[in-house]
């Protein structure tokens, strides 16, 4: 294998592994020499991760490549450690050819220690030892003079100046423990950096094991054990809403739930409050936890009203508080604020809330945190966790160089951080509308009575940071209640509901039967208000507005042939659409309705039944029904269940945020649809 071969996979390696490292956490090199294309000789260059990949996941792309014989010389002009940011930049400068990835900060640990392969890492027994009061003591008892330690100091060119002179001060160290922050580990080839990494790791954790105490985080707080699963999964879903709610009153975000026994065990203990308190430690935990959490102070059976009310009042002082953090350390030419709300809140007996950009952002926050917790508990368990101080916390969350990551990002599609429900979507439009808002950034609880429909669906848009599947009857008061509930618990509320679910019987009146009738307007009628009565209750309790969309139809309005049933039920779906704008407007909660017409390619109704009655009627062939829609309109072109999902969108992405009360006719032109 090539030396970057043998660094994607040891990189891969160690970072499928949540013991060796956070996710997109720590960083991977490997040295060797490839032929300048210029001179036609060997020159010696530096492989490393690039700045925000992900280990696990790495490829060769991520990779930024340098030349030592550059990178080293920038010792040479090196103006010391208030300027030393200016490296980074200085990085571009030492590039090979295109230089693959970006370099990250860590680069120069990993271009300055010599030795051919070097490790990152930010496991949680090296961190637990790394954050304890005493440290540096503890890793001489745990390694002898195999590891040493690092004294805290903010990633950077003279992080890996520190690192290289102690590893050539101690050439019988395998690594060292970077106070407060992680460890590094090197070898003379790939395999021996991992196994050295490895026996780090392992090393430090049965040394926690055999030295720590039983419980570090004390004994259970009497009354604040995790209440059984369906109950706890159910305050947690009534919770979810205010909570998003409360953690988006800067800027919206998309949530997570965590109810793992780590958690649990940790909210339930009595040094919970004062740990939590002190903050992470570790920089690439508090990026995305914030300095810390937001913890409340009630049992998990105080009165749901309550529990609302004091996280209200724990927010506002939550938010005091960050300002006040900011304020005291920010200078002249320190960024804005980002952003006063939690990223993590903690619900003793219930679990852990965590909020991102993303769905994904928001997860990986509470991966982190679960994270701090395991470090909290290892420092504790032999000595007394003591983080970082809040001042260099600072200097890393707003860090000029983090700010300049940030601005690197992509823009935020249109319907990012949006949490949307579609019903019916196992199939036709409903299929490409839960398609078209996820290709446009939003969340999507795919719902549908038929669960592999609906489950094919959500595996079509992606995996669970996108789009989760829920088996629901929209006639049925208890299932719809917990298709909305899944929106909470999977994404953290609810913003965008489009009514979808339909079918449909064609038959004139005589023939029409009371169960026609009834199922029709179950589904429709009925399943339509439950469905947004379920959504509105949700939307309230968020406190940020939402959208609600009918999927109506032509028939609403027109007066079609053997078609009462139908018709009748998506008059009462329109005249629904006007009753809601009018009530929910104060809320800031959209309603809008779309009126389709000879949607045939795709449709699940009309592939049950509803084409070949209709082909009927019309006197037409079943597989020229399509066609024959198309014909009797104006524009002479066939509706797909494209164009509907492109309706909307049109709705609810932003250009249209004045728009409420409106029915808009997708159906290529039928005068008789056109609404007066």
């Amino acid at each position: 294998m090539s030396a970057v071969e043998e660094l994607i996979a040891r990189s891969n390696r160690l970072g499928a592994d949540p013991r060796n490292t956070n996710y997109a956490g720590g960083n991977t090199s490997a040295k060797g020499t490839a032929v300048d294309p210029v001179t036609g000789e060997d020159t010696e260059l530096l492989w490393v991760k690039g700045s925000g990949g992900d280990l696990g996941t790495l490829r060769p792309a991520g990779l930024a490549v340098l030349r030592l014989d550059r990178l080293r010389a920038l010792a040479d002009v090196y103006p010391g450690v208030n300027r030393e940011d200016e490296m980074v930049a200085a990085f571009d400068f030492c590039l090979h050819g295109k230089g693959g990835a970006a370099p990250s900060i860590d680069t120069a640990m990993h271009g300055l220690v010599n030795a051919p392969h070097v490790d990152h890492l930010h496991p949680d027994s090296g961190i637990a030892l790394a954050t304890a009061a005493d440290g540096e003591k503890l890793t001489a008892e745990c390694f002898g003079g195999r590891v040493a330690w690092v004294p805290w100091r903010r990633p950077g060119f003279q992080l890996g100046l520190d690192i290289a002179a102690i590893a050539a001060a101690h050439p019988q160290a395998i690594g060292v423990i970077l106070g407060g922050h992680g460890i590094t580990a090197w070898g003379p080839t790939s395999e021996e950096c991992e196994a050295r990494s490895l026996e780090i790791i392992r090393t430090a954790a049965e040394f926690i094991a055999a030295r720590g105490r039983p419980e570090p985080f004390g004994p259970v707080i009497s009354g604040y054990e995790p209440l059984p699963p369906a109950q706890r999964h159910a305050r947690a879903a009534a919770l979810a809403p205010v909570i998003r709610g409360l953690a988006c009153t800067d800027r919206p975000q998309v949530g997570h739930y965590t109810d793992t026994d780590v958690v649990l065990d940790f909210v339930s203990r009595a040094e919970h409050p004062r740990l939590a308190a002190l903050g992470t430690s570790c920089p690439d935990h508090f990026l995305r936890t914030k300095v810390r959490p937001m913890v409340l102070d009630l049992p998990p059976d105080a009165p749901l009203a309550d529990v609302v009310a004091r996280l209200r009042e724990l927010h506002a002082a939550y938010r005091a508080d960050y300002a006040a953090y900011y304020h005291r350390y920010a200078g002249p030419g320190s960024p804005p604020m980002r952003g006063a709300d939690p990223a993590i809140v903690l619900v003793p007996g219930v679990g852990m809330f965590s909020y991102g950009a993303t769905k994904q952002t928001a997860r990986v926050a509470g991966e982190f945190y679960v994270n701090a917790i395991s470090v909290m508990r290892g420092a504790e368990a032999v000595s007394t966790y003591a983080p970082i101080s809040e001042a260099e916390k600072f200097r890393i969350e707003y860090w000029a160089l983090e700010e300049a990551k940030l601005a690197r990002m992509p823009a935020p599609k249109p319907l990012a951080t949006r949490i949307a429900l579609v019903t019916g979507a196992g199939s036709g439009i409903g299929r490409a509308i839960a398609r078209r808002l996820a290709a446009e950034g939003a969340c999507v609880l795919v719902a549908d009575r038929d669960a592999d429909s609906a489950a094919a669906v959500a595996s079509e848009i992606g995996n669970a940071d996108a789009a989760v599947p829920f088996t629901a009857d929209v006639t049925d008061e208890e299932q719809v209640a917990a298709a909305v509930a899944a929106a909470a618990l999977a994404f953290g509320g609810i913003d965008l509901v489009v009514n979808n679910a339909g079918l449909s019987v064609s038959k004139p009146l005589l023939e029409t039967t009371v169960a026609d009738w009834d199922l029709q307007h179950a589904v429709m009628a009925r399943g339509s208000f439950l469905v947004s009565r379920e959504a509105a209750r949700a939307m309230k309790a968020q406190g940020l507005g939402g959208d609600i969309v009918y999927i109506c139809s032509k028939n609403s309005v027109v007066a079609g042939p053997a078609n009462l049933a139908y018709g009748a039920a998506k008059a009462d779906q329109a005249h629904q659409v006007r009753l809601l704008a009018a009530e929910l407007g104060g809320d800031g909660i959209r309603v809008n309705g779309i009126n389709p017409d000879g949607v045939v390619r795709g449709s699940g109704i009309f592939a049950g039944g509803w084409g070949a009655q209709r082909a009927a009627v019309y006197g037409v062939a079943e597989e020229d029904l399509g066609a024959y829609y198309a014909q009797r309109t104006l524009l002479k072109r066939e509706v797909l269940p494209e164009h509907v999902a492109a309706a909307v969108f049109a709705l609810t992405g932003g250009d249209l945020s004045l728009t409420t009360g409106l029915h808009i006719p997708v159906d290529s032109g039928v005068a008789a649809g056109f609404l007066r």
